[in-house]
């Protein structure tokens, strides 16, 4: 049976909780990625920011302002304002049908991989849809 680390991505971007938002915008437009976790300094877990959490509040932020308010007001908040700090986790040796459960009951679109406290890959739905896509 297949385990988390047989389709998680390993090489993960991460972000410092004290970052900007428009640090993580960035980093999710040219890395086309939708979910940042975000560590500490020893590598260890502490939030996840996703796309959505990210366009609502520079949405909430910059209603009725044009796009260089919305890049100051990202450019103003501090990651660990917006991100979630309850990340629903999982473990390399998961199996991957219980992964998928876990995410389609918690309805999340990622799921940081840790081993202990630390971070160490991240399963997303585009790692489903890629296995799913591969030759057996």
């Amino acid at each position: 049976m297949q385990r988390v680390e047989d389709l998680m991505s390993a090489k993960v971007i991460t972000l410092d909780r004290n970052e900007r938002l428009a640090l993580a915008e960035d980093l999710m437009q040219t890395s086309r990625v939708r979910h940042l976790p975000v560590v500490n300094d020893r590598g260890r877990l502490v939030g996840i920011l996703s796309q959505r959490d990210l366009f609502h509040s520079a949405l909430v932020r910059a209603l009725g302002f044009g796009t260089h308010a919305k890049d100051k007001m990202l450019g103003s908040i501090a990651v660990k304002s917006v991100m979630h700090d309850r990340v629903v986790t999982t473990t390399p040796d998961t199996p991957v049908p219980d992964a998928a459960r876990l995410m389609i009951e918690q309805r999340v679109g990622c799921l940081p991989v840790v081993h202990g406290e630390t971070l160490v890959g991240i399963l997303t739905e585009g790692d489903f849809v890629a296995a799913a896509a591969s030759p057996l």
